[in-house]
C-alpha cells in the first residue's frame, strides 16, 4: 500500500503535464464541437467497450497461463486474471510503461505459486516477446494499408513516424530473443547491472549474494526457455489467445466510432490502433504515455479523413474504455491482492 501511494503521489505531476498537452491539443481543434459530439454518444454501443476490454484482458491472461503450465508453475485463472489488472495498473502509474507492470506481474507470481522465480520471468519474456511480435505484425499491415489507400494524404513526417515505431518495435523482440537465447550475453548484462548498482551505491551494498541468486535465476530463466522451444505444440494456444486478445483491441475503436454514428472502415482502425498501441509501449517517462498515444491516435484519425470533432471524440472514448477502465479494475485489483495478504488468505 505504501508503496502504491509513493507511485502515485511520484506520477502525479508526469500525468498532468500529459494532460494538459493532450487538452491543449483539443482546445485547438475546437471544444465545442467535440463537446456536441461526445454528448450525441450512444450510450448503449459505448458500453460494450468495457465488456471487450475485459474479453481482451481474458484472453491475454489465458495465453500468459498457457506459458506458465508447460513450466510447471502452479497457478490458477483467477490468480493470472487479477495479477495481469495489476500490471495494467503498475504500468499507468510508472514512467516506464509495459516494463513495470511485467515486473510487477512477475514478482506477484513467483509469490503466489511459490515457484521457480527464473521460469515465471521466462513465461512473462515469452509472453512479452509473442505480444510484441503480433504488435509489430499490425504494424506492418497497418504501414502497407497506410501507402497503398491512402497514398494522398501520407506525408514524409508521418513516414518518418512510422518507419520510426515499427523499427524501433522490431529491435526491441530481436533484443529479448537475443536475451532469451544467449547464456553468456545475459550473465554478462546481469553483471554489468550489479556493478553499475554497486558504483552507484559506493560500495555500501554487498552483492556477493545477489550475485549467486541472480546466476541461480537466470539458469532457472534459461532452462524455462529451452523447455517452451523445445515443445512449438505447447505455443499453440497462447497464440491463438494472444490473437484473439489483439482482435479485441481493435473491437474498442470501431464500437466507439459506431457509438459516435460515424462508422470507419476496418483499415483505418487497424492503422490507427496498432501505431497507438506500439507508440503505448515505449518507455519514454510519461506514465500510461498519456497524451503523446492519444495525440498520435487523434492526429492520425485526421490524416485519414475523419472530422478533427470526431476524430477527438473517439480518442477520449477510447481512452476512457481503456486506459481509465484497466486503471479502475487494477486499483481494485491492488486493494483485493492487499486485503488477502493483510488477512494471511494466500497461499
Amino acid at each position: 500500500m505504501l508503496t502504491e501511494k509513493r507511485l502515485s503521489w511520484k506520477t502525479v505531476p508526469l500525468l498532468l503535464i500529459g494532460l494538459l498537452v493532450f487538452f491543449l491539443y483539443l482546445y485547438f481543434l475546437g471544444l465545442g464541437k467535440i463537446v456536441d459530439s461526445l454528448q450525441s454518444t450512444n450510450l448503449v454501443f459505448y458500453s460494450l467497450t468495457f465488456i471487450v476490454v475485459a474479453l481482451d484482458m481474458l484472453f491475454y491472461s489465458l495465453a500468459w497461463l498457457y506459458f506458465l503450465r508447460p513450466l510447471s508453475v502452479k497457478a490458477s485463472l483467477k490468480d493470472v486474471f487479477i495479477f495481469t489488472w495489476i500490471g495494467n495498473f503498475v504500468d499507468i502509474l510508472v514512467p516506464a510503461e509495459s516494463i513495470s507492470g511485467e515486473i510487477s506481474k512477475a514478482y506477484l507470481m513467483s509469490k503466489s505459486s511459490g515457484g521457480n522465480s527464473g521460469k515465471v520471468v521466462a513465461s512473462v519474456v515469452s509472453h512479452r516477446i509473442l505480444n510484441m511480435t503480433i504488435t509489430l505484425t499490425g504494424l506492418i499491415i497497418g504501414s502497407l494499408l497506410f501507402i497503398v489507400n491512402y497514398p494522398l494524404v501520407i506525408s514524409g513526417f508521418a513516414l518518418i513516424f512510422l518507419l520510426f515505431v515499427t523499427v524501433g518495435t522490431a529491435i526491441a523482440v530481436v533484443f529479448l530473443i537475443i536475451v532469451c537465447t544467449k547464456e553468456s550475453m545475459t550473465e554478462r548484462l546481469s553483471d554489468w547491472i550489479l556493478r553499475f548498482v554497486k558504483f552507484v551505491s559506493r560500495g555500501r551494498w554487498q552483492l556477493t549474494n545477489l550475485r549467486s541468486r541472480t546466476r541461480e535465476m537466470l539458469r532457472a530463466f534459461h532452462q524455462g526457455i529451452k523447455i517452451l522451444g523445445k515443445n512449438p505444440k505447447v505455443l499453440v494456444l497462447p497464440v491463438v489467445f494472444t490473437i484473439a486478445a489483439w482482435s479485441f483491441n481493435l473491437l474498442v475503436p470501431l464500437l466507439v466510432f459506431v457509438s459516435l454514428k460515424y462508422p470507419v472502415s476496418l483499415s483505418v482502425i487497424i492503422i490507427v490502433y496498432s501505431l497507438s498501441f506500439a507508440v503505448r509501449a515505449i518507455p519514454i517517462g510519461v506514465p500510461g504515455d498519456v497524451g503523446l498515444a492519444e495525440s498520435v491516435m487523434m492526429g492520425f484519425y485526421i490524416m485519414l479523413g475523419v472530422p478533427s470533432n470526431i476524430s477527438a471524440a473517439a480518442t477520449i472514448l477510447t481512452a476512457i474504455s481503456t486506459i481509465g477502465f484497466k486503471l479502475l479494475v487494477g486499483y481494485l485489483a491492488v486493494h483485493w491482492v492487499g486485503a488477502k495478504i493483510l488477512t494471511g488468505n494466500k497461499r
